[in-house]
């Protein structure tokens, strides 16, 4: 008996129980009802002859022959998807969309003069901007809810992402002008001038944090905020001190006249700003969108920002694309 051709919707079925270990959440990240992924995964069984899962177990877990068959779904779909990718935005001129996210640092100046750059170099393609935190880009670009994001490299390892660094954002101090001591007695937790932290749910946070860790300085934890302006316009109004990068505090420029920006005391330390993309998107287009961002972040952030603060000049750059 001539058996039954495989169905892309089971093994892309099958992908996501080997993945998530039950069909009640598969059921979930479908939209599909239950039996009907239970109908899916049994049909490829059937069609294969053979089990392909442990039903037994909770979590699910694949049997043997499910362990080795996942494998070959998993490359053939993925090269599907970079079939797909390369039709929709194999080159520059037929790229027909972009889902691009962008941390807040390069909402207000960098992101009109790329979209307007990339629509003269892509005339097909349409266009959808997000504004987000690094780690909301880094989760959208891994369930496929964005193409390419600008973000805050994370700490751990981004799983099914490429990574192309775009700058080296170095950490420094803010301080109201009225401070008149020396940088390092900020450090101690019985100073007058409290430490305005970044939530350590963000990225900058979470490097702040750690930086402050490697340093043994423990500060009090009095002021938690997400909001790079109200914690430079807190300092402004001489409500305390902040550990920040040189973007950020570019950003928020119109503090500028009543904050003083200094080197961070001791070792310093900096976050690498990347582009990443799905690891199914064309390089080409990757590569046009890598380049026109390095010169308009050159333009309009990293140059400015070291003509005001030369002791810059070495630490706040971008980084060249890797060579092809």
């Amino acid at each position: 008996m001539t058996k039954k051709s495989l169905s892309l919707r089971w093994l892309e079925i099958f992908q996501l129980v080997s993945k998530l270990g039950s069909i009640q959440k598969v059921s979930v990240e479908t939209g599909l009802s239950i039996s009907t992924v239970s109908n899916h995964l049994r049909s490829l069984e059937r069609a294969l002859d053979v089990e392909l899962v442990d039903h037994s177990r909770r979590p699910m877990g694949l049997t043997p022959a499910g362990t080795v068959f996942s494998r070959h779904v998993h490359e053939g779909l993925m090269a599907l998807k970079r079939g797909e990718a390369e039709l929709r935005s194999g080159s520059w001129q037929h790229a027909t969309d972009l889902r691009l996210g962008l941390i807040d640092d390069f909402d207000s100046r960098v992101a009109p003069d790329l979209f307007t750059l990339l629509s003269a170099r892509l005339p097909r393609c349409s266009f959808r901007h997000f504004t987000r935190q690094s780690h909301e880009i880094i989760d959208k670009l891994q369930s496929q809810g964005l193409d390419a994001g600008v973000a805050t490299r994370p700490s751990y390892h981004v799983e099914g992402l490429k990574e192309f660094p775009l700058l080296r954002d170095p950490f420094i101090v803010i301080i109201p002008p009225a401070f008149d001591g020396p940088v390092e007695d900020l450090a101690n937790p019985d100073s007058n001038l409290p430490f305005l932290r970044y939530s350590r749910d963000l990225a900058i946070g979470k490097l702040i944090e750690m930086q402050l860790t490697r340093s043994k300085i423990n500060l009090p934890n009095r002021f938690e905020l997400e909001c790079n302006q109200s914690i430079i316009g807190l300092v402004a109004g001489g409500s305390g001190w902040t550990i920040t990068t040189a973007a950020s505090y570019y950003r928020a420029r119109r503090f500028h006249k009543n904050t003083r920006a200094m080197p961070f005391p001791g070792k310093s330390f900096a976050r690498t700003v990347s582009l990443f993309t799905t690891d199914v998107y064309p390089s080409s287009t990757t590569r046009l969108i890598h380049n026109v961002l390095q010169k308009l972040i050159r333009q309009h952030v990293t140059e400015p920002m070291k003509s005001r603060f030369p002791w810059l000049e070495d630490d706040f750059r971008t980084i060249p694309a890797p060579a092809e």
